[in-house]
């Protein structure tokens, strides 16, 4: 990229969209989670009161700055880092489970933090140990980690142009990335760039390194308050340590890929979930019978109790393949070879192609059995639908069928990337 081209870009970015928003300096008194069980308690706890303000934030399109602050603060963010470095270690299935919890709340916040846990477990994965000790201490202390990961522009969502080269005695970054979901938030900014070989890397950056650029122009219709915008990269001066090879943990089998999937699942078992509560919250509560019948209350209808017990069903269901998932992942984590990271990486998108149409389902039904009345704005009910589809949308569903097809039916082995 010439540097005319970067800067048209930074000109339409911030003509678009607004600067970055305030984020206090690392932090140093993040609350230490102990155990799982600690962690599904604290998570119950801020879903009930980030709903609260769910519907009012994605209505105005304003960003959780507070709520990601109390969420991060609270220790959530900091549940994978594993035992010997201090964090708290917990399964796949309480990772899923306090995604899903708080998605439920606010699925918007619930996605915000799933780049965070991926490039924890690119730490853990690929790092060196010096590595891990400064930034697992780092995320132990409440710092937060946000992606700049996809491009646009390119032939596919994971070519990339965004480089980092050897120039005059210093290693300089540059590039531009979108989508960048989690960093309007983030203290620390984790790029993904090819070096001069072209091979893969993750890049730890300072929110506030000279050449680091934050713009908060997403403007899509669902998972508004997620700040996935615009990041770039001019002349951006890094050193190696700042630096963990990326490709690396795709070359052989880890359960890198699952566990970034299931994190997305649960975000969608969330919406589900919430989906259906406000279902039955709203029905009870406002549903009026269809005239031809001759009961009192809408949450008679035999119509009503039929759809209300098929979403119900399909929910469940979800929450079951998510813990299942959630299983077969920790074995995968524990004995990683090619069978028990297959094995994950279907198990998880057998709940991440369920959970998507069971988030769909659900946010329909919610406004069919409501009736009218639902759709008043200050409900703010379409956003459930609106956020399954958009969150759906990050990956392809379709081909979440086809590896599972046929692994079953052929004993075909998934690819091995961060989508599946």
């Amino acid at each position: 990229m010439t540097e005319n081209d970067r800067t048209l870009h930074r000109q339409a970015a911030l003509v678009k969209g607004r600067p970055a928003p305030h984020i206090p300096p690392r932090r140093e008194n993040a609350h230490r989670i102990a155990s799982d069980e600690e962690a599904i308690r604290i998570a119950r706890a801020l879903a009930e009161d980030f709903a609260a303000g769910a519907a009012a934030r994605d209505r105005e399109r304003r960003l959780p700055i507070e709520e990601i602050e109390r969420f991060s603060q609270s220790g959530l963010w900091a549940i994978t880092v594993p035992k010997a470095y201090g964090g708290a270690g917990v399964s796949s299935a309480t990772l899923a489970e306090v995604t899903a919890i708080i998605s439920a709340a606010d699925s918007s916040i619930g996605q915000i933090p799933q780049n965070h846990f991926y490039m924890v477990e690119a730490l853990r994965l690929a790092g060196t140990e010096e590595q891990k000790r400064h930034f697992f201490g780092r995320i132990l202390n409440g710092d937060r980690l946000g992606n700049a990961f996809t491009e646009i522009g390119t032939k596919t969502p994971v070519d990339f142009r965004t480089r980092f080269v050897p120039q005059d005695g210093r290693l300089l970054l540059n590039g531009q990335k979108f989508y960048a979901t989690g960093s309007l938030f983030a203290h620390i900014i984790v790029a993904v760039a090819k070096d001069a070989n072209d091979r893969v890397h993750i890049v730890f950056l300072d929110r506030d390194t000279p050449g680091l650029a934050l713009i908060d122009d997403w403007s899509s219709f669902g998972q508004r308050s997620t700040g996935s915008g615009t990041v770039t990269f001019d002349d951006v001066e890094i050193t190696p340590f700042q630096t963990v090879d990326h490709d690396i943990v795709f070359e052989k089998a880890t359960p890198m890929g699952p566990l970034a999937q299931v994190i997305h699942a649960a975000v969608q078992v969330g919406l589900a979930r919430g989906a259906l509560a406000e279902t039955i919250g709203f029905v009870r509560a406002h549903a009026r019978p269809f005239f031809e019948l001759d009961i009192q209350h809408g949450y008679e209808d035999p119509h009503s109790i039929h759809a209300l017990g098929d979403v119900a069903i399909r929910v469940h269901a979800a929450e079951a393949l998510l813990s299942r998932a959630g299983a077969i992942l920790d074995r995968a984590i524990a004995a990683p070879d090619e069978e028990t990271v297959a094995a994950a990486s279907i198990a998880v998108a057998e709940v991440k192609a369920y959970g998507t149409e069971a988030a769909q389902l659900a946010a329909n039904r919610l406004v069919e059995l409501g009736g009218a009345r639902s759709t008043l704005e200050g409900y703010g009910f379409d956003r459930y639908w609106r956020n399954a589809r958009t969150h759906s949308l990050h990956d392809p569903v379709r081909w979440k069928y086809h590896h599972i097809g046929n692994y079953y039916l052929n004993g075909a082995k998934p690819p091995r990337h961060g989508a599946l």
